[in-house]
């Protein structure tokens, strides 16, 4: 499945986010949630999906030493997670201050994952980035 759309969202007091109905189903056996390095926000994985990024993460021995750091970095920040009876996830207070998310919340598909944003860092790196994926499309317009 691809996930995919914006949904503008608010965050509760205790740290609820509410995933798009659409994409509810693929998250009931599980969510992970991790840091969205370099980007600051937090990546929303159906449990399935996390492990086929893991293994991408795995790749390179553990026996090196970019082998444990690549490793070190991905899984101490993840964090496993359910959705509850409303289809919302509680985001752990460690990644809410990584994304600084406050109440009002952008949840954007990235494809294989969603991404959990604080509004306004959302649309500055949107907006940031427009210009960048225009050249590399070949788009001058």
């Amino acid at each position: 499945m691809l996930f995919l759309g914006k949904h503008d969202y608010s965050m509760d007091e205790r740290g609820r986010v509410p995933m798009p109905p659409r994409y509810r189903d693929a998250f009931m056996q599980g969510v992970i949630l991790t840091q969205g390095s370099p980007d600051r926000c937090v990546r929303a994985y159906p449990t399935n999906g996390f492990e086929e990024q893991a293994s991408l993460y795995m790749s390179e021995p553990a026996t090196t030493r970019s082998g444990r750091v690549r490793r070190r970095a991905f899984f101490s920040t993840a964090y496993p997670a359910e959705l509850d009876k409303q289809g919302r996830v509680l985001i752990p207070q460690t990644l809410r201050d990584f994304a600084s998310l406050n109440s009002h919340i952008v949840v954007a598909g990235a494809g294989e994952w969603i991404e959990i944003w604080n509004t306004p860092d959302f649309d500055a790196a949107v907006e940031h980035e427009e210009a960048e994926f225009r050249q590399d499309m070949g788009s001058d317009a």
